[in-house]
């Protein structure tokens, strides 16, 4: 009895056994950890800039030293190759003006295996032109990877009165300038890894200025972004609000085709939402006099404009 105890037990043991060892066998083993993102680069290696005229190139071939040497981009951005005639590299990369050549040699069976090396020695223009509303524009050296933000901190820094948009005409293809958007706060990447290369012109646009004076809690001049359209009550509140002592209507000023155009505005009934709000654009005055009549209709557009020198520009409702 004890023996076939001992024998069915055995039995079921190496039953279990194997049933353990199958399925073992048909659970897939886990899968690997996705490895982590390569940390994100400015992207401004050499690979990126591009061959533009006057731009001197070490061209090498291999085994070849009768068709290498350095040749200087001409005006059109080609260049005569020793043995192989004229080949436009303007506005390619080092790495496809190399396999450019390469293809040429191959094409009128000058070398059957070329190895063709293209190496920038010089480009014509080595700085980067910032300009606009920065406190010191000028031409500023490209040494290494630089972003935009760089280039625009090399300057001086924007300017107060600078908007958040920036333009960059790239010197390889100059009729297709490409507009920024700026953000200056601690941890913004997008402008910061935007890529600026040698002979690039940054031109940092000037913000608008809507003004508000007379009779409000602080005039003075608000910036305005280029995709930003404010309206007068907006502008008013900006400005603190209207006093006490201010009329209940207010006047706009503003430039049409060099002329200059005065609209007399219902405030109460704007406030009351009884007439439509007026947006407002760069260059506008909006004038809020005085309760008063004799005020009111004594105040010229000269009087207006005199009020506005010399006014502070505020900044305190940029984000």
């Amino acid at each position: 009895m004890v023996d076939r105890f001992i024998k069915i037990a055995g039995v079921s043991l190496v039953v279990l056994l194997l049933a353990f060892i199958a399925v073992a066998q048909a659970v897939p083993p886990p899968a690997a950890a996705p490895s982590a993102p390569p940390p994100a680069t400015l992207g401004l290696s050499p690979a990126t800039l591009r061959i533009a005229a006057g731009d001197l190139l070490e061209i090498s071939v291999f085994d070849s030293p009768e068709l290498s040497g350095r040749l200087r981009v001409s005006e059109s951005g080609d260049v005569t190759l020793p043995i192989g005639g004229i080949i436009h590299l303007q506005g390619l990369t080092a790495e496809a003006a190399g396999k450019a050549i390469d293809e040429r040699l191959r094409k009128n069976d000058i070398v059957t295996d070329p190895h063709v090396n293209v190496f920038v020695v010089e480009y014509a223009t080595q700085g980067v032109t910032v300009t606009g509303e920065v406190r010191t524009p000028g031409v500023y050296p490209l040494l290494g990877a630089h972003g935009l933000l760089d280039m625009i901190s090399a300057a001086g820094g924007a300017a107060p009165t600078a908007s958040r948009q920036a333009t960059v005409i790239h010197r390889y293809d100059p009729q297709h300038p490409e507009i920024v958007s700026l953000d200056f706060h601690a941890g913004s990447t997008s402008a910061a890894n935007y890529p600026v290369q040698p002979g690039d012109t940054i031109v940092l646009s000037r913000a608008g200025v809507v003004y508000v004076v007379g009779d409000v809690g602080r005039p003075g001049g608000f910036m305005l972004e280029q995709s930003q359209r404010l309206s007068v009550l907006q502008v008013i509140s900006l400005a603190g609000g209207t006093n006490k002592t201010a009329a209940k209507k207010a006047r706009l000023f503003q430039r049409s085709q060099g002329e200059a155009v005065e609209t007399d505005l219902p405030l109460r009934a704007m406030l009351k939402n009884e007439s439509p709000d007026v947006l407002v654009a760069d260059g506008d005055i909006v004038y809020i006099p005085p309760s008063g009549s004799r005020i009111w209709t004594n105040k010229t557009l000269d009087a207006i404009l005199a009020m506005t020198t010399g006014v502070v520009i505020y900044l305190a409702q940029r984000p």
